[in-house]
């Protein structure tokens, strides 16, 4: 599944790996979820991620970063119709349009109106989860469904 997430989402994951964001860094890492970003993202995450007051060793932010970059998915946006409320706020929706990622997780929705959003998903950390989930349980159905279909099929 192929999302963009907000630098809140990967910092707040980064200090806290228990709680939901700290679920979908993990999940990122394991390589459950594909990243979509662009250069103007990568360069947010890495400002943020250097300001002394989060405490983050040097190796490691570059670690976190060269595995985005690595397994992630490097997009050329296109420019929004309407830029957002925060003009910095744009190339993570500009990213999500255009990979077509499945949404854009942020744990600030109201910087995303979503007459501004162009039909984007703008969720929270927590709905993000149980979307996931629901999604998981959505695939196995299907699978089961159709396992049992060529195990047993119907006369015609």
């Amino acid at each position: 599944m192929d999302i963009v997430i907000d630098t809140n989402v990967l910092v707040a994951g980064l200090l806290s790996p228990f709680g939901a964001c700290g679920e979908i860094v993990r999940m990122i890492s394991a390589g459950e979820l594909a990243l979509s970003f662009d250069a103007r993202i990568l360069s947010e995450y890495t400002e943020v991620l250097r300001r002394p007051k989060f405490g983050f060793e040097e190796d490691k932010i570059a670690a976190v970063l060269d595995y985005i970059v690595y397994c992630g998915r490097a997009v050329a946006p296109t420019p929004l119709i309407h830029s957002l409320p925060d003009p910095d706020d744009d190339p993570f929706l500009e990213v999500t349009l255009t990979s077509q990622a499945v949404c854009l997780v942020t744990g600030n929705q109201k910087h995303f109106p979503a007459e501004r959003c162009e039909g984007a998903k703008v969720i929270s950390p927590g709905d993000f989860l149980i979307f996931f989930k629901n999604q998981q349980a959505k695939k196995k159905r299907i699978a089961k469904r159709s396992n049992q279909t060529r195990k047993n099929p119907r006369a015609g």
